[in-house]
């Protein structure tokens, strides 16, 4: 559903085609943390006009096919100041590597190692990614509200991927202490 919300919200700055939206405003902007495809951007597009919620308007052009272009409406930017006051629940957390790790007792340290170094390099990626995204200095710009928000989103990410890369490190140093798979117990007497 954020989705939706999502949209709005960047058609709120102004009017564009599917295409942009994707292209130019989503992936420079809430995909760090809200990421969608072109064919999940342009389902709930057709949801929000079919909601009445965005308008499309055709314009023709010459040389290439018509474009669609999406602009919000009043009861559109109504829904999006509506959502923007909710309270949310906490996210569910589905991360495949905790359940790689809870059933990994079967592998062996330097296939855990692995696993675990793949994801740190994953992680330290996209912190560097984060690193790299061009808003200007908070400090900048004092009074500017949407570039202060920006940054708490974007701090968060950050904290976020340090938090994963400090944990990440914690793994090496465990696992690289454990006994291996074939030195340590049968995990399955404890059950029967």
């Amino acid at each position: 559903m954020s989705l939706h919300y999502a949209i709005l919200g960047i058609l709120n700055v102004m009017p564009m085609t599917g295409y942009d939206l994707k292209h130019q405003a989503f992936d420079a902007t809430v995909r760090h943390f809200w990421p969608a495809d072109q064919s999940q951007i342009y389902r709930t597009l057709n949801k929000l006009a079919d909601d009445e919620l965005v308008t499309v308007t055709v314009e023709a052009q010459d040389e290439r096919p018509d474009r669609k272009v999406y602009a919000i409406t009043e009861a559109g930017q109504a829904a999006l100041t509506e959502w923007l006051k909710s309270d949310q629940a906490v996210p569910t957390l589905r991360d495949p590597l905790l359940v790689q790790l809870f059933f990994g007792q079967e592998l062996s340290r330097a296939d855990l190692l692995r696993v675990v170094a793949q994801q740190l390099a994953t992680h330290q990626a996209q912190l560097a990614v984060f690193g790299q995204i061009p808003i200007p200095p908070a400090e900048s710009r004092p009074d500017d509200r949407w570039l202060a928000l920006q940054h708490l989103t974007l701090d968060f990410g950050v904290a976020l991927e340090q938090a994963y890369v400090s944990w990440l490190e914690k793994c090496q140093e465990v696992i690289a202490e454990m006994p291996d798979a074939d030195e340590a117990p049968d995990f399955r007497e404890r059950f029967m």
